[in-house]
């Protein structure tokens, strides 16, 4: 795209929504796309040799891969830290959490650096070379006896701790893997819907089946981690178990790759954080010296020429929420627009770009608690199938690690029932082109979270007092927690996908993405400092709800206390949801471009 500006800036009167949406589409009926896009030689992209499904199916396997090597990794880790590095089962659980945590919440960084400097593509090439990395450091921890602690060989056994430099070792390894998930995780999905072009109305239809396709690839990877692979670590050992994901991990990266020429790209706009930094001290700036915006915001300053100042983006129209901020946008001194000091004087589009990143911070903060219960899955779900029996035949036993399946097939069964049945049923009766609105969805998913931990808490109870044998309950009595938290997160997980990406502005697709990937994050730390609060208030491992004896825990009590917190959250949600307003204003209703509101 020219950047090319004439020589002076002005102040217009920002257009309404639906002509910029009119404006885009006028592209639809050519072969280039109208948001934008190159190709790979720069050139702006051709919709007939690049895009759409040409080029998802290499993101969509690319995300498998990704994803079995991370998730075969995550359902093993409280295992491995417990058997081989002698760690007690609520030290090993909040490792895990914290590790899990600082995957998802360095998405933020990803993020950024997608956005400012590389492309999310390069960020994705980068950062999964760090995550390869990471995985080669702990196949060697499992394979290395002297990056471990030794065996037992007496009895009674004495489980000797890991030595510092054992455990730098291991961390060091899953540090890196932490890293590389957070650079990959923020830009996939984008990357993924900008091979669509949302100035065409055929391609947006399928950019939505994309994130249902998209989900569906997470929970395959997540399959054949905890099943195939965390039963080949079961009867091979660690290093089969560490070290296939590694393969599979190498292979992603060849795999995003190869389909380098079918991609159509989105230049990096530069920092976003900057930009929002610049909105808010030119809007206090203004503020002291007395600026005034004038009635319905009709005479800010914005640059006169058909793109944004925002290099690639598109031009913001104006909203009347959140006016304060359009003080940004007042000229105080005219000389300003020919400087050209954002810190002083941003356009309209700049103050909007803001504006929409603030609005969807409510319902971002209001859906973090599913991610606390989510965090489960991989910790404590875990412990309580080790004590179940788990046989399933004469001759094969199912392992710990790999009961979380019942949720990943539940996802796998849901999401194409959904797009192919329910989806057409509730477009026929909602009038809504997705069956539900992206809030709706998110809405469903929370909702359900509740019965999720309802159900674990009943179970985990019935199992403590009535079955506290080993082997004595069925590891089936597990399934409806595992089948409610996976229907939880099919329904969420997929509306968040929409949502963020649908109110992100073109400059703000990764940070979007980066921020409802860093609620998983921080649903994990809070799920530790959880644990840690419970465990210190009730007497510790050694008296406590949870101790390192899961039949002298109780367990149920914290499944109680996650369910309570799921219930207090969805009345929040409910009442966020409701009050929400889109670029138009309007609470609850379909915006002007076609986007759902609850």
């Amino acid at each position: 795209m020219s950047e090319a500006k004439p020589p002076n800036d002005q102040s217009f009167m920002a257009p309404s929504f639906d002509g910029i949406v009119k404006d885009h589409k006028q592209n639809s009926d050519h072969h280039e796309v109208g948001n934008g896009s190159v190709d790979f030689r720069g050139r702006i992209a051709d919709k007939l040799a690049t895009g759409g499904w040409k080029a998802s199916p290499f993101i969509i396997v690319n995300e498998v891969a990704e994803r079995l090597a991370f998730f075969a990794v995550a359902v093993s880790m409280v295992t491995y830290l417990v058997a081989e590095m002698h760690q007690t089962i609520p030290t090993a659980a909040t490792h895990v959490n914290d590790w899990i945590g600082a995957a998802f919440v360095l998405t933020i960084v990803g993020a950024f650096l997608a956005d400012a400097y590389l492309g999310r593509f390069k960020t994705i090439i980068v950062f999964s070379g760090i995550y390869a990395v990471g995985m080669v450091l702990l196949t060697l921890a499992a394979s290395v006896d002297s990056l471990r602690p030794p065996k037992c060989v007496a009895v009674p056994c004495k489980r000797e701790p890991a030595t510092a430099g054992q455990n730098a070792f291991l961390f060091c390894a899953l540090a890196l893997i932490a890293l590389g998930t957070g650079g990959i995780k923020p830009c996939v999905s984008s990357f993924g819907a900008d091979q669509f072009d949302e100035a065409d109305e055929r391609e947006v239809e399928k950019k939505y089946s994309f994130f249902n396709w998209f989900f569906f690839a997470i929970n395959m990877g997540a399959l054949l981690g905890i099943t195939v692979l965390v039963y080949l670590q079961q009867q091979k050992g660690w290093t089969w178990g560490f070290g296939v994901p590694t393969v599979a991990m190498a292979c992603s990266i060849v795999i995003l790759a190869s389909g380098f020429r079918f991609y159509r790209f989105q230049k990096p706009m530069g920092s976003a954080f900057t930009r929002f930094l610049q909105v808010m001290v030119a809007s206090v700036r203004n503020h002291r010296t007395g600026a005034e915006v004038r009635s319905h915001g009709v005479e800010l300053f914005e640059v006169g020429t058909v793109e944004s100042d925002i290099h690639g983006a598109r031009k913001l129209a104006h909203t009347n929420q959140y006016r304060f901020l359009d003080k940004a946008a007042v000229m105080v001194d005219p000389e300003e627009a020919n400087t050209r000091n954002r810190w002083k004087l941003c356009t309209v589009t700049q103050v909007e770009e803001f504006k929409s990143f603030i609005r969807v911070l409510p319902i971002w903060a209001s859906t973090i608690a599913l991610s606390i219960s989510f965090s489960q899955l991989s910790t404590f779900f875990i412990t309580q199938a080790a004590l179940t029996d788990r046989q399933l035949g004469p001759s094969f036993v199912i392992p710990p690690g790999s009961v979380p399946v019942f949720a990943a097939v539940n996802a796998l069964l849901l999401v194409p029932l959904y797009e192919h049945f329910v989806v057409p049923l509730l477009r026929r009766r909602t009038g809504n082109r997705r069956g539900l609105t992206s809030l709706q969805r998110m809405g469903v998913g929370l909702f359900i979270s509740i019965f999720a931990m309802v159900s674990a808490a009943l179970v985990e109870n019935r199992r403590r007092l009535h079955s506290p044998e080993p082997k004595s309950m069925t590891v089936f009595w597990l399934l409806p927690q595992f089948f409610l938290i996976g229907s939880a997160e099919v329904f969420t997980y997929v509306g968040q996908l929409e949502f963020f990406y649908d109110e992100a502005t073109d400059g703000t697709r990764s940070i979007c993405s980066a921020m409802f990937l860093s609620e998983i994050g921080i649903g994990n730390w809070l799920s530790t400092a959880l644990v840690k609060i419970i465990d210190r208030t009730t007497g510790g491992e050694e008296e406590g709800w949870l101790r390192n004896s899961l039949n002298e825990s109780k367990l149920d009590y914290f499944y109680w206390v996650l369910a309570a917190i799921n219930g207090v959250n969805f009345v929040i949600y409910l009442v966020v949801a409701w009050l929400y307003k889109g670029r138009d204003g309007a609470a609850g209703k379909v915006r002007d471009d076609g986007k759902e509101e609850l």
